[in-house]
């Protein structure tokens, strides 16, 4: 490749960024961002590597012990510290393999893979968090967005209704009392939109914290079918989690109980002598276990507590996450109650009131404080509908996504 073609290309290059984030960014979308530049993601797939790793040597055998030395060494008389005068005096080189029996090594390969388990699910987890407060922080965003909007359009026809009365002042239907109104009714508009510029502009950060780039424009974020109850409580994270909490404690369990049978060392040495045959030495270690209820047992008796203590809290993590289904569900329900409720008796009829107050100012029948009012009033109304359409998905987004993927988890 040219240095021309090199020169031409890292401006291009420069501008992909901006040229990605240009388009409306999708929920989907920030989301795939976030966990890709997620630390605590990429800390939990460390941990998930590194047990990997660690569960590859857990059923080998130790390393076996090379051993050297030299026996019955003169220290005093005239062939002290000599190796060759005395026949006693022995060169020794040998090597001892520690002995785990087979059912020994598979309960270590078992509690490893258990750890395993463990922290692949830390790292599910983190992925699901991830894109669960990517999900919240981007519906925070969208909705000051369109709140904006919103205001914007109202500042918009304060600025216009001013202007109109302004130029009314010189006509029998004009009114000092009138502009000054509509002066201070475009004063309160505009701090309302400032107001919201000021939310969108936390949100924004708030999301840019999580995909990196800085958002312009959001798509709508129309959410999933909502889960089960049975499947949200079988997904939360803290009920998985236990759940591999259990499965470590009862294979390390099993591997205290292997304890109680002790691994023998076997040796094997051969001895060098000046003017005397060579020697071969052999033997085996086994140590005595002299106190197995005091030792032994009371490993084993130490980790079976431990099941019983993850399965009390799998017990109070599933009940846990039964009430927080429960109460996201009901906080659903009563939302979208509330949100159909408030379009059909509070915006709709504030739609219509902007409607009947226009008709009646074009056929001089109302003010232009008068249209001023009814417009804030529907703005107004449109501003909780959208609260409450808010409030609605970030509870449909904690449904939907706090669960781990069940496909991730075969």
């Amino acid at each position: 490749m040219s240095k021309h073609v090199l020169r031409a290309a890292v401006p291009v290059a420069a501008l992909l960024p901006a040229l990605a984030v240009a388009a409306p960014l999708s929920l989907d979308q920030a989301q795939s961002l976030a966990v890709q530049r997620s630390e605590s993601t990429r800390s939990a797939r460390a941990g998930a590597t590194s047990a990997s790793e660690a569960a590859r040597a857990a059923g080998q055998l130790p390393d076996p012990t090379l051993r050297a030395g030299v026996d019955n060494l003169p220290v005093t008389g005239a062939d002290r510290f000599s190796t060759t005068r005395d026949s006693m005096t022995m060169k020794r080189v040998g090597v001892s393999q520690e002995w785990l029996s087979a059912d020994k090594r598979a309960a270590r390969q078992a509690a490893a893979q258990a750890t395993v388990g463990r922290e692949a699910v830390q790292a599910q987890i983190a992925v699901a968090d991830t894109r669960l407060q990517t999900a919240l922080a981007y519906l925070d965003a969208y909705y000051a967005g369109e709140a904006l909007k919103l205001t914007t359009l109202m500042e918009h026809h304060a600025h216009e209704e001013l202007e109109a009365a302004r130029a009314r002042l010189s006509s029998p239907t004009g009114s000092s009392h009138e502009v000054l109104a509509l002066a201070g009714a475009r004063g309160m508009a505009e701090d309302e939109s400032a107001e919201l510029r000021q939310q969108q502009s936390t949100a924004s950060i708030s999301l840019q914290r999580w995909v990196g780039v800085r958002a312009e424009e959001l798509e709508s974020a129309p959410l999933p079918t909502l889960p089960t109850e049975q499947l949200y409580v079988a997904s939360h994270p803290a009920v998985v989690a236990v759940q591999r909490d259990i499965d470590v404690a009862r294979q390390n369990a099993a591997l205290a109980s292997s304890e109680r049978k002790p691994n023998w060392t076997w040796e094997i040495s051969y001895g060098q002598r000046t003017g005397y045959s060579d020697m071969v030495s052999f033997g085996v270690s086994i140590p005595l276990q002299v106190d197995r209820d005091q030792r032994q047992d009371r490993e084993t008796a130490s980790k079976l507590a431990l099941v019983d203590k993850a399965e009390a809290d799998l017990a109070e993590a599933t009940r846990a996450a039964t009430a927080e289904y429960q109460a996201l569900t009901s906080d659903v329900q009563r939302l979208r109650e509330r949100a159909d409720r408030y379009r059909s008796n509070v915006a709709a009829p504030a739609q219509q009131r902007t409607a009947a107050a226009t008709a009646a100012y074009r056929s001089n029948q109302a003010s232009l404080m008068t249209l001023f009012e009814a417009r804030h009033a529907e703005v107004e109304a449109q501003r909780k509908l959208l609260a409450l359409q808010r409030d609605l998905a970030k509870a449909q987004a904690q449904l939907v996504f706090r669960p781990l993927d069940r496909g991730a988890m075969q």
